[in-house]
């Protein structure tokens, strides 16, 4: 899939600096989700992926929550991150999705944070419509 043109387009892993972790803001008043973020910019993304800080993702009470998109792929959002464990995991897991074309990773070769803890997939902005394929 190496010359797919979608393959090639950047894919985006955002992250929730607003995150607290489901527990109160910290003293120094950085966030569980912005130590996430800042871990990841140290560890540096993989080829392809850029990373984005966003300000709430919705998911506040289920740890750290990230999304992956890219143009033409399906969207994830995975939740119950750790900021210290899960660094590694993502950028993992970022590098995987960039890999694909539709960002649909084969489930067994999906890192096993993402088997267990995805809060929603939403498809690209086009896609083929299931049912009216069926209907012809």
């Amino acid at each position: 899939m190496q010359n797919d043109p979608q393959s090639s387009a950047e894919s985006e892993l955002l992250v929730c600096v607003k995150c607290r972790r489901g527990a109160e803001a910290p003293a120094d008043d950085r966030r569980p989700g912005r130590r996430l973020y800042d871990r990841l910019c140290a560890l540096g993304p993989p080829e392809g992926v850029r990373l984005r800080a966003v300000e709430c993702l919705q998911n506040c009470e289920a740890g750290c929550t990230v999304a992956l998109r890219g143009a033409g792929r399906w969207t994830y959002v995975y939740g119950q991150l750790d900021d210290e464990a899960h660094a590694e995991t993502l950028l993992d897991g970022a590098g995987r999705y960039h890999a694909t074309a539709d960002g649909l990773i084969p489930w067994r070769e999906r890192p096993e944070h993402f088997k267990r803890n995805c809060v929603a997939r939403v498809p690209p902005a086009t896609f083929p419509d299931p049912v009216q394929e069926t209907d012809q």
